[in-house]
């Protein structure tokens, strides 16, 4: 089941709704809210996809390791 984990990873990591797409769209949300002056909104933006972003790269290196062990 990990290999096929392993293998559906990148496959996921590419379509809406996953971890990596909410962040990309956070930062997508972030510049435009930069662009009209809201830099409450930017800020908090940026800083939710900036998390969501790490937790995705600490879930791939996760998966890659477990992959790589099995």
């Amino acid at each position: 089941m990990l290999n096929t984990l392993g293998i559906l990873l990148p496959t996921l990591a590419v379509l809406p709704g996953s971890l990596l797409w909410v962040a990309i769209v956070f930062f997508i949300l972030a510049i435009v809210a930069y662009i009209f002056g809201a830099t409450g909104v930017a800020g908090m933006s940026a800083s939710i996809g900036q998390t969501l972003l790490f937790v995705f790269l600490i879930l791939a290196i996760l998966f890659v390791v477990v992959g790589a062990v099995t």
